[in-house]
């Protein structure tokens, strides 16, 4: 995670977790004890644009809060929710019968997963954890779901936002549109090339792969005044949750803790977002490939 344009830290300041010396982690967990957890996955954006525009967005949203407000940043997470539920359709409206060559996982791995990665968070001295996810579209509403069975056994502070949430009433999120090619145009501009799209033509090659229908208005201008209101109200958000901090040493968080809150959350799995079609959404073709997923159990 090495974003290469605006407004990165002076040379020397160290925010990721894997960077840090053990008495460099002291010194910023004492100063600060909120951790960040990107997210994002691997997934077609279009023949223009990285497999991990996501992930590289939520990265580079998190180290910019963890300099400008303190904290520590997680180790990411490329794996996400996609696939089930409302995503079969979208897959199969967007992607067709191509292989996208994504790293989806299903809901119950990932959420397991996520809750274990809260574990690891407290029991490292963490009081807050701030998780920011590049991959939206409802998945978001699933994690806080878990976040909130988490913080109703454990009184630690879990904000789960996707980067469209906290511009939201200023700029309207989309799937390798304007606003997602526009973010990495900006923080990323090596990993766009809008003359790749002539492979949208080229046979076996996978066509549009879910570029976004005004992904032509897309600009490093405009991926700039996002990503700075994205990390306006993301450090605003830390600030507040920084001041309602009450230091309190949380005993070490066992296993069987967390085997009973993922209990807790597995059945629960008929209201994930994830889990289902959006109503009104159409239905999967018998023989797509993403018919399986429709529905998750």
């Amino acid at each position: 995670m090495k974003p290469n344009t605006g407004g990165n830290p002076a040379p020397g300041t160290k925010t990721l977790w894997s960077e840090l010396l053990p008495y460099e982690f002291k010194q910023r967990l004492a100063q600060c004890p909120v951790v960040y957890l990107p997210l994002g996955l691997c997934e077609p954006h279009g023949q223009v644009s990285a497999f991990g525009l996501d992930t590289i967005k939520a990265e580079w949203l998190c180290h910019q809060a963890a300099w400008q407000a303190g904290g520590i940043v997680a180790p990411s997470m490329g794996y996400h929710i996609h696939e089930s539920g409302y995503h079969a359709g979208w897959l199969e409206e967007t992607v067709g019968e191509e292989n996208p060559h994504m790293t989806a996982v299903p809901p119950a791995v990932f959420l397991s997963f996520f809750l274990y990665q809260l574990r690891a968070f407290v029991n490292a001295g963490f009081q807050a954890v701030v998780v920011i996810t590049g991959h939206s579209g409802g998945n978001q509403e699933d994690l806080r779901q878990a976040a909130d069975r988490f913080m109703a056994n454990i009184p630690v502070k879990v904000w789960v936002r996707s980067d469209p949430e906290l511009v939201q009433g200023l700029y309207t999120g989309d799937h390798a549109g304007k606003y997602e090619l526009s973010q990495l145009m900006y923080i990323r501009p090596d990993l766009v090339d809008m003359k790749a799209r002539g492979w949208e033509n080229v046979p076996l090659s996978g066509g549009r792969l879910a570029l976004g229908s005004d992904a032509d208005e897309a600009s490093p201008e405009l991926g700039k005044e996002i990503m700075e209101a994205c990390v306006q109200r993301l450090c605003a958000e830390v600030n507040h949750i920084k001041a309602a901090l009450t230091p309190v040493e949380q005993p070490k968080i066992p296993y069987s803790l967390i085997e009973k809150i993922r209990g807790e959350v597995l059945r629960c799995s008929s209201s994930w977002v994830t889990s289902r079609p959006w109503p009104g959404q159409k239905q999967v073709s018998p023989h797509s490939q993403w018919k399986p997923y429709e529905y998750y159990e």
